[in-house]
């Protein structure tokens, strides 16, 4: 029901926002500098309302507060958490849109936040619930490494990494909320199993009671992106931005580290890991030798540039994310 809902306002309300963002010129902007030929291939995107993340971070919190116990704690800090990245994202929409900053936040302090958030949940954690500070390895049984004071700066560092990664990897069409529903859909059933005494036990994972109502956050997260996929599909007319993809990243991160699937959490989100990776290697790779290790990153757009049609990218990476979605699930089984 947390799905249905969340999918019915995001497709009623989903035109009226659009229409709203075209009102106040919340357009995309192109960037033409660096790289010619990918803004020929999406130039076409120009002035196309962006800040769609809006509606889905409404579509989202409106579900998880009608359909689960808004008195759980991991729902609550997950929300909190949710809709911290939300603003975060959204602060720097309108920074590039309004103050005409095409690079919006700085790094510095982007990153400032995402760390902070983390920091704090990390600290509720190890003084407010009974979630251990271990790291458990997939595919092992019975093997867990106590993190100690380590803990806060793992649990900064997933919550951010996820973050940034789904924000890297929106750069076409349908692109990051199609992977992101694959990787909710996964976190709604290890959610859900973390949450029962008898699957847990039987599948010998963590169980953590009250943990089973964040499989209905991540369901509303599948609704929501679903119905904003409708309106995102090639071509889009409408984009996220990062009001929508930092919040996103962020909510699966947390949902990861309240049931102990932080490092699955790199294999069910294999492509934002990925995308991820093709930013730091392009980066690390022309600082050494002063040449490009792709011809362009995210690695998406080096696929655009070797001549792949937009779409051909979006249903193959589609593919390879159900893959590792269907290979993260089978941990259940082989650990």
């Amino acid at each position: 029901m947390a799905s249905l809902t969340a999918f019915l306002i995001s497709l009623i309300f989903g035109p009226i926002i659009i229409k709203w963002l075209k009102n106040i010129n919340f357009g995309q902007h192109i960037r033409r500098e660096h790289v010619e030929s990918l803004y020929d291939l999406h130039k076409h995107k120009q002035g196309t309302p962006t800040m769609g993340g809006i509606l889905i971070i409404g579509a989202i919190t409106v579900s998880t507060l009608l359909w689960a116990d808004i008195a759980n704690q991991y729902v609550l800090l997950t929300l909190a958490a949710f809709l911290w990245f939300g603003l975060v994202g959204f602060s720097d929409d309108y920074i590039k849109i309004v103050k005409k900053r095409n690079l919006g936040l700085t790094a510095t302090t982007k990153l400032s936040s995402q760390l902070l958030a983390g920091a704090l949940i990390a600290l509720y954690i190890m003084f407010f619930t009974p979630i251990p500070t271990t790291l458990s390895i997939p595919f092992v049984k019975h093997t867990a490494f106590d993190l100690g004071i380590l803990y806060i700066m793992f649990v900064m560092l997933v919550i951010a990494s996820s973050s940034n990664a789904v924000n890297l990897t929106d750069g076409l069409d349908g692109l990051a909320i199609g992977c992101t529903i694959i990787a909710a859909l996964s976190y709604t059933v290890l959610s859900y199993i973390c949450g029962n005494i008898k699957f847990s036990d039987y599948l010998n994972v963590f169980y953590l009671p009250g943990s089973g109502e964040l499989a209905v956050f991540c369901a509303a997260m599948i609704g929501a992106g679903l119905g904003f996929l409708w309106f995102n599909s090639y071509p889009a007319t409408v984009f996220m931005g990062d009001t929508g993809s930092l919040a996103l990243g962020g909510g699966l991160g947390v949902v990861a580290i309240f049931i102990k699937k932080e490092l699955l959490l790199f294999l069910v989100g294999g492509v934002f890991v990925l995308e991820a990776l093709s930013v730091i290697m392009q980066v690390a790779w022309f600082k050494t030798t002063k040449k490009r290790l792709f011809l362009m990153s995210p690695v998406h757009h080096h696929f655009q540039l070797l001549g792949w049609s937009e779409n051909k990218i979006i249903i193959r990476f589609w593919i390879i994310a159900i893959v590792l979605a269907l290979f993260s699930l089978s941990t259940l089984k082989l650990q």
